[in-house]
């Protein structure tokens, strides 16, 4: 599946999307690549966004560094600007933000061995491929890897565990709450604010799943 953003590789194919086809009789939610495929282009700039943000730990420690990108979808306006911003400040097509050096594509602390480093090769794939046209057709290609990618991120951090681990089905369930939050709506007021509350209560989750994995690493070092 090509990314719409000529950043990204187009031989950088995105992850196997079999978690996301999980239906009612495996988690009792509705299909997600349903809602994806109905969703309209604010749900789908903050369903693949949302994945982005709660994968956030991977790439750094400033969890507002994405707010240009959630206030563009607020406004509709200045996405593209949003994005640069964005990148910019997390060395992505532009000068490297704190923690990382130019050209090292991703910030030192991602440097980890095994499952750490291929979820952050993940993430970064996600920021990458954000599209640079704010288009329904653009962004539901992006969403839809981003929803693949994050799935999987959460599977590699949760490795221990057999079949769809507890960690893999709440990153399923927010999804879902995420685009039914904005399902029909045009994406401001009382749904956007309560997809950014799931975000963020994602986002806590991963980093205390990632800052342990990274002190296992460490102590086994």
């Amino acid at each position: 599946m090509p990314s719409s953003d000529p950043q990204a590789r187009e031989d950088d194919a995105w992850p196997d999307s079999a978690l996301r086809a999980a239906g009612p009789s495996d988690t009792g939610q509705p299909n997600l690549v349903d809602l994806i495929a109905l969703a309209d282009e604010t749900a789908l700039a903050a369903s693949g966004l949302g994945c982005l943000d709660r994968c956030l730990p991977l790439l750094g420690d400033d969890d507002q560094v994405l707010r240009p990108l959630w206030v563009s979808i607020a406004d509709g306006t200045a996405w593209e600007g949003a994005l640069g911003e964005v990148r910019g400040a997390l060395g992505v097509g532009g000068a490297a933000g704190a923690g990382e050096t130019a050209g090292s594509g991703g910030s030192s602390r991602s440097r980890g061995p095994g499952a750490d480093s291929d979820a952050t090769a993940l993430a970064r794939r996600m920021l990458d491929a954000v599209p640079t046209a704010r288009s329904a057709d653009s962004l539901r290609t992006w969403a839809d890897g981003c929803s693949a990618a994050a799935l999987q991120i959460h599977r590699l951090l949760d490795a221990g565990s057999d079949g769809v681990s507890p960690l893999v089905a709440a990153e399923l369930r927010r999804q879902v709450r995420v685009l039914e939050l904005l399902g029909g709506r045009a994406g401001t007021g009382g749904g956007l604010r309560q997809v950014l509350d799931v975000s963020t209560e994602g986002r806590r989750v991963l980093r205390a799943v990632v800052s342990r994995s990274r002190r296992s690493v460490a102590g086994a070092d």
